[in-house]
């Protein structure tokens, strides 16, 4: 199992920005994407941005498109999430995600992120 730790959430104004941070542990498997999701309470969670680990494809949901930008270091096994416009509805527990073919989900523990004024 990947050992997953989200780092970066916090309490932001509307219209505000931040940074979320993922670093996954190393593992011989090959890591075939990793993802920020985020679940607000009384809500399913929602994918909010993935990337392809091989490639740097990247693909967000439609409520953050133009708003959030998803990047990674290779080198450092982590992923980032540029949050800019913050929106109230932007609230909610942002979980990290790394899918491994054939081995399946590992997940971070989440990190509140608070829009409010």
């Amino acid at each position: 199992q990947v050992q997953v730790v989200e780092s970066g959430g916090g309490l932001v104004q509307p219209g505000g920005s931040l940074r979320l941070s993922c670093t996954a542990s190393r593992t011989p498997f090959i890591v075939y994407s990793m993802a920020w999701y985020r679940q607000a309470p009384g809500n399913e969670r929602e994918q909010v941005a993935t990337i392809i680990w091989r490639g740097g494809d990247t693909i967000y949901g439609d409520s953050v498109k133009g708003r959030f930008t998803i990047s990674r270091d290779t080198a450092k096994n982590t992923i980032y999430l540029q949050m800019n416009s913050l929106k109230p509805e932007d609230t909610a527990v942002y979980y990290c995600n790394v899918f491994i073919r054939g081995r399946g989900n590992s997940w971070g523990q989440g990190t509140q992120v608070t829009v409010s004024s």
